[in-house]
């Protein structure tokens, strides 16, 4: 019985292997056994159960939704306000750019806190100065600065 033979598209074959795969063009072909395709699993886009349909956006390169700083103080403002990450969803915009129609099909929010993300990314037709609670489309809004303006003991974030 002969083998199957799958062949993988290269796109397919350099995003498995994108950080030990070496190419060496010899001229001679290639014979390699069959390869088992597993699932791959994705990284949802939020963090979070969203279970009281409270949308958090944060913008932050470093890390897949925030780093562990800035999610330590959110965790504590949530905390104070009775709520957790099971309560919210966090969604990093630096890496997951979405529009706030995507966030409203999918996440229903009815409450919108964009922090260091202004409403015209989120692709709104409206923007309000920070911390000034705005009504839209049976949602609240608020804009802050980032999170990380917000940390440690310096006057500049107390009076953030």
């Amino acid at each position: 019985m002969d083998a199957l033979k799958y062949q993988l598209p290269d796109f397919i074959v350099a995003d498995l292997y994108k950080n030990s795969l070496v190419i060496i063009n010899t001229g001679e072909p290639v014979i390699s056994k069959p390869v088992e395709l597993k699932p791959v699993v994705n990284r949802e886009w939020y963090l979070g159960n969203n279970q009281k349909k409270i949308t958090i956006l944060v913008s932050n390169k470093e890390a897949a939704y925030l780093d562990d700083e800035a999610l330590q103080f959110l965790s504590a403002i949530l905390g104070a306000c009775k709520l957790n990450l099971g309560d919210v969803a966090i969604v990093n915009y630096a890496n997951d750019p979405v529009s706030y129609a995507t966030i409203k099909e999918k996440l229903s929010p009815a409450f919108l806190l964009l922090f260091d993300v202004s409403a015209r990314q989120v692709q709104l037709s409206f923007t309000v100065p920070f911390y000034q609670v705005q009504q839209y489309d049976q949602c609240q809004f608020l804009l802050a600065p980032s999170l990380k303006k917000m940390l440690g003991d310096s006057q500049e974030a107390k009076l953030e």
